[in-house]
Formats: structure tokens, C-alpha cells, sequence
């Protein structure tokens, strides 16, 4: 009789337990977690904004319903935050971040600050592609192209971390068709900067489309002229700039020697990956993709859909299998690019 009590309490227990055990395998990985969303820039920013507007709503579509919280970590042209998201953060899938597209330069140019493979981050997708704009502040002495390539002092252009695309972008114009600026590199980002030019601190940023028209100041310089857009670099006008050539038009106008063009294509690239969201090396397979699908699901919601309207960014997601590709594709560059860019660079 023993034996059959004893039977039947461990058929019970085994039961509870196999319970328990499915229950524990059916809960979702992300339940009653956090997901911190690492900003390589400072507030205020539209890398900033989206970053947020993306915690948001990123949430609802993950399983689980995990927290979501926002942390800037600005510096080095987001640098520090890409080091740190490779490097010291834990590759479990609940640390991602949003950096500058253009710091695989930094690993090809063989900086000694990068700590990162830029191929072998855990890429989670990217909202908006960009396309460069360069703008002026509207009452200095430089009108026109003509003027700054003349000037006895060039223009102070204000920049974030060296080697980033604020910081080559008036560089690759000086390589490409003659132009000639002082670029003042440390701004922690594009809001700054942006201070900085209404202070008078310097005369020019080469910024993007989207955050030029998309969130202030550029929205309200726009109506008040504050500021003048000289050259874009997308290869067709903004219909918003139809007046504004392309640095391809002043290429072709300037008859720049095709090893130059290749080298602005290259340079240029970081505009094709957009606002990348990336996660550590190693992440396991699972939780990239959930990861993935909820950046899919996000960028087709029709709330954070209608805020992008509404603050007039231009949405146009890629992958993160698509940005995979291209981030393996651009740490490969022959010789002879790679000398171009540390020639562009190290001005």
C-alpha cells in the first residue's frame, strides 16, 4: 500500500514538474526583462528621436513585451558606443544600438580607438537611409560656391568625431571640386552642432536630408532662411532642393578624375546604411531574429508610421540581413581605395 502511495506522489510530482518544465519552455525569452537601446549621439538629435520613437514601439512587437529603456551614449562620432556594444556588452540580445554608418571607415583606415569588426555586429535592421546635404549659414560672406573656393579663410564647418561622415563629407567636397573649409571635429552631435552655428561658433555642417527637414532647427530655418543648402550628394535632386546641385553634377562639371569618383561612391556608402541598429558579436541566432522581425513589424506599424510623417522623416527601412551583407562588403576595399581615404582623411 506503501508503495503504491509512494507510486502515485511521485507520478504527481512528475507530472507538476513536467508541467512546469513546459511552461518554463513555452515563456517567452524577453518577459518581465529590459531591452537598453544604446544612442551613440546626444539628445535631441534624429538619431536621438528615432531611437526613441523606435523603443516605443519596437516593444509591441516583441514577445514578451519586454521594458524598454534609452541611454545616449555619445562620443568619438558614436564610436565609444559601437566599442562598447562589441566589446564589454553582454551578447544575450537584451543590448542594442543605434551608431554612425560610417565608422567602418574608422576600422578600414586602421584606427587604433577601434575596438570593433564592423562585419560581425549582430545587425538588427535601419529605418531611414539618408542622403548628405551641406549647408551654409545664410548671413556669412560665403553665397556661393565661388565665394568659399576664393575665400582668403575658409569657413568653419562644424563635425562630430573624426572620420565620421560630418567630418570627411566637407573634406571628400575640397578632394572632389576644390573647395576649401576649416572643420572643427568634437561636437557630440548633429544638435550641437547646430547651436553652435546659430551661436556663431562656426558657419556650416554637413548634415542629411531627412534630419534637415525633419526636426528642428531645420524645419524653422527652412521658413526663415537662416541657413542656405549648397551641394547635396544623393544622385538626384530633393525635389524640397530642386535648385541645389549634386556633388555628381559639380563632378561632371569639374571633370573630377574617375579614381576621385570611386572614391566619393565609397565615401559615400554610410548614406545606404542609413540609422543602423546593431547588437553584440555572438548574440545568439534565436534572439537576432526575433529581434529582426520586431524591427520589420515596427518600421510597418501604422503609429510609429504616422509620428515618421508627421515629423517628416523619409522612412525607408532595410534589413538586417540586407545591412549584413553590406557592412561585409565594405571592410573589403582594394588598396588603392583605402590609400584614397587615408588621403581624404588624414587632411
Amino acid at each position: 500500500m506503501k508503495r503504491i502511495a509512494l507510486v502515485l506522489l511521485f507520478g504527481v510530482c512528475g507530472a507538476l514538474w513536467f508541467a512546469s518544465s513546459l511552461h518554463a519552455q513555452a515563456e517567452p525569452f524577453y518577459k518581465g526583462k529590459t531591452v537598453r537601446l544604446v544612442v551613440g549621439f546626444s539628445p535631441g538629435g534624429t538619431f536621438d528621436l528615432w531611437a526613441r520613437a523606435v523603443a516605443q514601439h519596437m516593444v509591441k512587437h516583441i514577445p514578451g513585451s519586454p521594458a524598454f529603456i534609452v541611454q545616449n551614449m555619445p562620443g568619438g562620432g558614436s564610436m565609444i558606443a559601437a566599442n562598447y556594444i562589441y566589446a564589454v556588452a553582454k551578447p544575450d540580445g537584451l543590448t542594442i544600438a543605434t551608431v554612425g554608418p560610417s565608422l567602418y571607415i574608422e576600422q578600414l583606415m586602421g584606427r587604433k580607438e577601434v575596438q570593433y569588426d564592423w562585419a560581425k555586429f549582430s545587425w538588427v535592421g535601419q529605418p531611414e537611409q539618408t542622403d548628405r546635404i551641406f549647408y551654409m549659414r545664410a548671413d556669412t560672406p560665403y553665397k556661393s560656391l565661388e565665394d568659399i573656393r576664393k575665400a582668403p579663410e575658409p569657413p568653419r564647418c562644424g563635425a562630430t568625431g573624426v572620420g565620421t561622415a560630418s567630418h570627411y563629407w566637407p573634406k571628400l567636397l575640397e578632394d572632389a571640386v576644390g573647395l576649401k573649409f576649416n572643420v572643427v571635429a568634437g561636437y557630440g552631435g548633429a544638435a550641437d552642432v547646430n547651436l553652435a552655428i546659430e551661436k556663431g561658433e562656426v558657419h556650416c555642417w554637413g548634415g542629411t536630408v531627412q534630419a534637415f527637414f525633419g526636426s528642428e532647427p531645420g524645419r524653422t530655418w527652412t521658413k526663415t532662411g537662416f541657413v542656405r543648402v549648397l551641394i547635396q550628394g544623393g544622385r538626384k535632386r530633393e525635389p524640397r532642393l530642386a535648385e541645389v546641385p549634386t556633388i555628381w553634377e559639380l563632378m561632371e562639371r569639374h571633370k573630377t578624375p574617375e579614381n576621385t569618383r570611386r572614391l566619393v561612391r565609397v565615401l559615400l556608402a554610410p548614406d545606404d546604411l542609413g540609422r543602423p541598429y546593431i547588437g553584440p558579436r555572438g548574440t545568439p541566432a534565436d534572439r537576432v531574429k526575433i529581434l529582426r522581425e520586431a524591427f520589420v513589424k515596427t518600421m510597418n506599424d501604422p503609429e510609429p508610421l504616422a509620428e515618421a510623417e508627421k515629423r517628416d522623416w523619409g522612412v525607408s527601412p532595410t534589413r538586417g540581413e540586407e545591412l549584413e551583407a553590406m557592412a561585409r562588403e565594405l571592410t573589403v576595399q582594394p588598396p588603392e581605395v583605402i590609400e584614397g581615404m587615408k588621403r581624404i582623411l588624414a587632411k
